[in-house]
């Protein structure tokens, strides 16, 4: 059998072994030590002046401490973007809240601002102000900040940004993980650098990063005893862990660029072909890492992005449907949804495509081959 393409595996970058050597040499194995500290320093540093950054186990992790510090509990209401993973919505059931989900809108695949103001202005007629609003940076490509913030701030409503696939993308200029009033990263072993698993919560505020980093420490007091005078958990990124982060992010912007040289491929093997559309920036102000590239193909062409998932797939290469959106999830769909039917032709559509930044040439020729023999 062909060696297996991936859609998008861990990518070392040379750098991560030496400092995780350096935490066995000085036995720093527990959830702290001086790779956690230099891993939030990158990216703070990436992030740019004022942000704050807590380390954590997952990006789950951060949205549901993202949460508790925007105090959702029980009764409340959260509006979260419909087409994205089950991750950026299942904090909102942790925490005892109903999850409002809204359609995305085509230019992006994110958020709808117009559907977002829809569902806004109906769950305050129905006597609930939303708690918060869950928005996702998807596959890399930012959502329409000023918009979104424009109607989040109106109505008075926090963002809570949700930049797990964005670590790299610019909107304006400006790194994504910045725009939300809590925005969160992801270092899944998939993602465009890896902690092999764990996640970020970014702040501007310095106290509220040392209540998450609290919490996450199983929100023990300052007491010579083992005290506690709220519930905690067990959120916090090891130290060997943030080791490989900080070697990863020695590589980030490299990382980005080949992600980005792998849209260019797909775009030059699909410019000719009727009926399928790379996902790509509408214009100047987005600047995404194409952290996946991914298309959709027109209902009456010749083949469908099954047929080609199948072809794909006969060549052991991976690709994968886009994310099924959450207002048709069997464990979702009985909350409230506004919008039209954008993610769900999407999700019918579309294909993600393999996007590691570490696809070989030949791999590259493979892929070329696969595609061409079915288009």
């Amino acid at each position: 059998m062909k060696e297996r393409i991936y859609l998008s595996s861990p990518h070392m970058g040379g750098t991560e072994k030496k400092y995780v050597d350096e935490a066995f040499e000085t036995n720093w194995i527990a959830p702290l030590g001086p790779n956690v500290t230099g891993f939030e320093e990158a990216l703070e540093a990436h992030l740019g002046s004022g942000f704050h950054v807590a380390a954590l186990s997952s990006g789950t992790a951060a949205i549901h401490l993202a949460l508790i510090q925007l105090g959702v509990g029980t009764g409340d209401e959260v509006i979260c973007q419909s087409m994205t993973f089950s991750a950026s919505a299942n904090p909102i059931i942790y925490q005892g809240a109903t999850p409002v989900f809204v359609d995305s809108e085509e230019d992006t695949w994110n958020i709808c601002p117009k559907a977002l103001e829809e569902a806004i202005k109906d769950r305050i007629s129905k006597g609930t102000k939303p708690k918060a609003i869950i928005a996702v940076h998807l596959y890399g490509m930012p959502f329409k900040v000023d918009e979104v913030m424009a109607v989040a701030n109106h109505y008075g409503i926090p963002v809570l940004e949700d930049s797990a696939e964005a670590l790299g993308s610019l909107y304006k200029g400006k790194p994504c993980g910045t725009f939300g009033n809590l925005s969160i990263l992801s270092f899944n072993g998939n993602k465009i650098i890896t902690t092999s698993g764990g996640g970020a919560l970014v702040t501007q505020d310095p106290a509220i990063k040392e209540k998450v980093v609290f919490w996450a420490t199983q929100a023990r007091d300052n007491a010579p005893h083992y005290q506690h005078s709220e519930i905690g958990y067990n959120y916090r990124l090891s130290n060997i862990c943030a080791g490989i982060g900080r070697g990863q992010m020695e590589v980030l912007d490299k990382h980005v660029q080949l992600r980005r040289n792998n849209h260019s491929f797909y775009s030059e093997i699909f410019k000719d072909v009727t009926g399928v559309k790379v996902f790509t920036e509408t214009s100047e102000d987005f600047y995404s890492n194409h952290w996946l590239t991914c298309i959709t193909v027109d209902e009456s062409n010749a083949f469908s992005t099954e047929a080609l998932r199948v072809a794909l797939a006969a060549e052991n290469i991976e690709s994968r449907p886009l994310w099924k959106p959450m207002h048709l999830q069997p464990v979702f769909e009985n909350y409230p949804y506004y919008g039209a039917n954008v993610a769900e032709n999407l999700f019918k559509n579309g294909l993600c495509l393999p996007s590691g930044s570490n696809l070989t040439t030949e791999q590259k020729q493979r892929i070329n081959n696969a595609i061409t023999q079915i288009v």
